[in-house]
């Protein structure tokens, strides 16, 4: 992975997910031993990595991305990444296996059930670092993936003298174990989540409740669906309110555009609580029309 030579010029590194999303769109999600007809199917670019990178990238934010894709990995894909502006040279092919693939099931009003062939990222033992990239970006990501995986890449990023923010994201109900996310929360700078992964990172450190969880983490970001996000510091909770989106285009998504507003704000450097109103100005903006913006524009 990489080019041997010193990378420049980045802000924001993200390593994690790259999935080819199958969607299959119904009137109802199906109840256990029960069918529903689909009424319609599309494939998409997603994982949460991939996502979060375009959204970044989109608002003027230097991108890379480190993820692990098969040879199947369609080239349209590829070349959307490139128009967002992203940095491939972390995304690796790996030979003799498939592409992570998700079948996304929706009943078009918020409710989904996900089921993930992981690929080459349900074990990355064999994954090289991404160490000439690391010493490029100041700001390093890790969101979903093998968690030794991103141990290892945690402690090469602060290694590099690199920030690093935390954010398994679904994973954490089911790859993550206390060890573990202790362990990544004690290496990291912030913890992104929505309601239900704050939740389980309280219950797997014991923290007894999400604001203890700046005892581990300095910084604790809280999406909460239509009642907006809060964060929680050392010195205080900020809260940004929801907004009511016009129409309901595409909910799966809106978290990572959260993300790539947020760290709009958060690294041209403005405070906290801004840095939430632009995020919950961002995946709004996502459910309304399932866009990223465009490079540059934010």
């Amino acid at each position: 992975m990489g080019t041997g030579k010193r990378a420049t010029g980045g802000d924001l590194l993200v390593v994690g997910h790259t999935v080819v999303d199958r969607f299959w769109h119904v009137a109802s999600l199906p109840q256990r031993d029960r069918t529903v007809p689909v009424e319609r199917v599309r494939v998409a670019l997603g994982g949460t990595a991939a996502n979060i990178a375009r959204a970044c990238a989109g608002r003027g934010i230097r991108t890379g991305l480190v993820s692990r894709i098969g040879p199947d990995f369609p080239k349209e894909f590829r070349a959307e990444l490139v128009r967002a502006g992203v940095d491939l040279r972390g995304l690796e092919t790996v030979r003799d296996d498939h592409s992570p693939t998700c079948l996304i099931i929706e009943d078009g009003r918020g409710g989904q059930v996900t089921l993930i062939d992981q690929g080459p990222m349900g074990d990355e033992s064999s994954a090289r670092l991404p160490t000439d990239l690391l010493a490029g970006y100041p700001w390093v990501h890790l969101t979903t993936g093998d968690p030794d995986y991103q141990l290892r890449v945690l402690a090469a990023a602060r290694a590099a003298g690199a920030r690093v923010a935390a954010d398994p994201a679904q994973e954490i109900h089911y790859r993550w174990n206390p060890r573990t996310l202790r362990a990544l929360l004690a290496g990291s700078e912030m913890f992104l989540g929505n309601e239900a992964e704050a939740a389980a990172a309280v219950r797997l450190t014991r923290a007894g409740t999400v604001a203890r969880l700046t005892r581990l983490v300095p910084l604790v970001v809280v999406t909460r669906g239509r009642r907006g996000a809060r964060a929680y510091s050392r010195s205080g909770t900020f809260d940004a309110p929801g907004r009511r989106p016009r129409t309901l285009r595409q909910v799966t998504g809106a978290g990572d555009s959260f993300r790539g507003g947020f760290y709009a704000a958060w690294l041209r450097g403005s405070p906290v609580a801004e840095a939430l109103e632009d995020g919950v100005r961002a995946g709004t903006s996502w459910i309304e029309t399932a866009r990223y913006p465009r490079k540059g524009r934010r």
